[in-house]
C-alpha cells in the first residue's frame, strides 16, 4: 500500500474544475494508474483519497495499492512550492499497519459518507438493493461509526469530559456533487476526528486498505491513523 500527498494549485483551471465535480475528481486520479485494469478499476487499485483542509493549496491525500505515476496529471496541476521542494510525496504504508496492535489507542480522522438503506423491502420473493439516504443528526452519524467499527476491528473511546460519549467530533461538511452518465451523483460527507481502540488488528489493517462506508469513488472512507 502506498500513501500520497499532493499539493494542488488552486490556480490551474482544471485543478478548480476537478475539485467543484466529485466524478470528474475520481477520473483524474484514476488516470495515475495503468488503464488496463477493467470495470472495477477503482477497486482493483484500492484507489482512497481525502481533501485536507491546509493553508491556501488544496491538499490531497491519496492511498492505493499500487504505485501511482504521478507524471501523468496535467502540467501545472500539481503546485510547485516556493521553497523549491516537491508538491508531491509518495511513501509505504507498511510501516503503519505492522505497528497497529490490540490495545492500542490512537488518533484517528476518516472523512465518511454515513447513510442507511431504505426502500429494501421484497417484492415477489425479489429483494431490493433499495437506496442511500444520509444520516443527518449527529447521534446517528455516530451511532454508524460504532457499528463499523465493530466490523472494522476498533471502538470508539469514550470521552473524558462527557462521559457515555465517544471522544469523537463528528462535523457535517454538506454536500458534495458530480456528473457521470445518465445523471448526476451527490454525497454528503461527515469528517470524524478522534480517539479508537484496536480491538483486532487484523481486521483494522484490512479496513485501512480496503476503506470505510460508502462513497469511495469521491473521497469517502479513508482512515488515517495517528500516534495518540
Amino acid at each position: 500500500m502506498f500513501l500520497s500527498r499532493l499539493t494542488l494549485d488552486a490556480r490551474n483551471d482544471q485543478v478548480r474544475g476537478d475539485l467543484s465535480d466529485v466524478q470528474r475528481l475520481h477520473r483524474r486520479l484514476m488516470s495515475a494508474f495503468p488503464s488496463d485494469l477493467g470495470p472495477q478499476a477503482r477497486a482493483a487499485s484500492a484507489l482512497l483519497f481525502r481533501q485536507e483542509a491546509a493553508g491556501d493549496e488544496p491538499v490531497l491525500l491519496v492511498q492505493s495499492s499500487l504505485l501511482p505515476d504521478w507524471t501523468r496529471l496535467p502540467s501545472g496541476w500539481i503546485a510547485t512550492p516556493w521553497d523549491g521542494s516537491s508538491g508531491v510525496t509518495v511513501r509505504p504504508l507498511e510501516p503503519l499497519l505492522a505497528q497497529l496492535v490490540e490495545g492500542a489507542e490512537l488518533r484517528f480522522r476518516l472523512l465518511a459518507n454515513p447513510t442507511r438503506k431504505v426502500d429494501t423491502r421484497s417484492e415477489g420473493g425479489v429483494s431490493r438493493n433499495g437506496r442511500r439516504v444520509p444520516l443527518r443528526t449527529e447521534e446517528a452519524a455516530l451511532a454508524w461509526l460504532a457499528r463499523k467499527g465493530d466490523a472494522a476491528g476498533f471502538t470508539l473511546t469514550s470521552s473524558a469530559t462527557f462521559p457515555g460519549r465517544p471522544d469523537v467530533l463528528a462535523t457535517p461538511l454538506g454536500r458534495s456533487e458530480g456528473r457521470r452518465e445518465g445523471g448526476t451523483v451527490t454525497v454528503e460527507g461527515v469528517l470524524f476526528e478522534g480517539r479508537l481502540r484496536v480491538c483486532d488488528a487484523a481486521s483494522l489493517r484490512a479496513a485501512v486498505c480496503a476503506g470505510i462506508g460508502p462513497g469511495k469513488s469521491y473521497g469517502f472512507g479513508l482512515l488515517s491513523l495517528m500516534r495518540a
